[in-house]
């Protein structure tokens, strides 16, 4: 399988991501825990049009703008209660948070501590938004690419949420 990749400054620092020619592979902090997990081989720096489409989706969302991921291919190696519990963190609306226990139970398992594994490994950071997830009181809990960056992005979804609603009260 060939990888390919590019490095995407945004202002939480740099990103490394990976796509194959199916889709986007991953999108991780370059200080991450997990930093390029299950990528087999060296990828290859050069333009790709999945690399394109994910840095487009990344400028909007540092934008402000709502980014829709159905339009982007994605190739994730995962189990299926991982790809199931991706699916419910792409379902959660900017500017909002979930529980870990709020998942468990949405997914009918008893385990919020599954669910945090699972969240843990995705590989989709940002885009797929696992800093939406936090502890059982609302506490901010662990996140691969650390607690300031998770704080930062729920700052900046605030920001976004508040100015969609100035403008829609206009």
């Amino acid at each position: 399988m060939t990888y390919y990749k590019c490095l995407y400054q945004s202002p939480l620092g740099p990103l490394s991501l990976i796509a194959t020619d199916k889709g986007l592979r991953g999108i991780w902090f370059e200080d991450q825990k997990y930093f390029e997990r299950g990528v087999t081989e060296t990828p290859i720096m050069v333009e790709h049009p999945i690399l394109k489409q994910a840095t487009l989706l990344l400028d909007a969302y540092f934008a402000g703008q709502a980014v829709d991921l159905s339009l982007l291919s994605l190739d994730l190696s995962a189990t299926p209660f991982q790809k199931a519990v991706w699916q419910f963190l792409q379902e959660i609306p900017c500017g909002q948070t979930v529980t870990y226990g709020q998942i468990a139970k949405s997914l009918g398992i008893l385990s919020g501590q599954a669910v945090g594994g699972a969240v843990g490994k995705n590989p989709i950071s940002i885009l797929i938004p696992c800093h939406r997830v936090v502890g059982r009181k609302g506490q901010l809990t662990g996140y691969a690419g650390g607690i300031e960056k998770k704080r930062w992005l729920l700052a900046h979804e605030a920001l976004m949420k508040k100015e969609e609603e100035d403008v829609s009260i206009l």
